[in-house]
């Protein structure tokens, strides 16, 4: 079942931030894409039976919290 989640990243400023939070999200089991639009600091996850936890976890693991 495909999915789709947003969270607010407010630490989010520059590419490097980016670069750094999809790796984390792309690695999460049954993440299929990950868009980061720094402008806004929200960050889109598309997958399949996606954990909000795993995401947070990986959010947090990059360096910044999901608010």
């Amino acid at each position: 079942m495909s999915q789709t989640t947003t969270y607010n990243v407010p630490g989010m400023t520059c590419d490097h931030c980016k670069r750094a939070v999809t790796a984390e999200l792309s690695g999460v089991e049954g993440v299929t894409s990950v868009d980061v639009d720094l402008g806004t600091k929200i960050v889109t996850v598309n997958g399949d039976s996606l954990d909000d936890a795993a995401l947070r976890a990986a959010i947090e693991e990059a360096g910044y919290e999901a608010v």
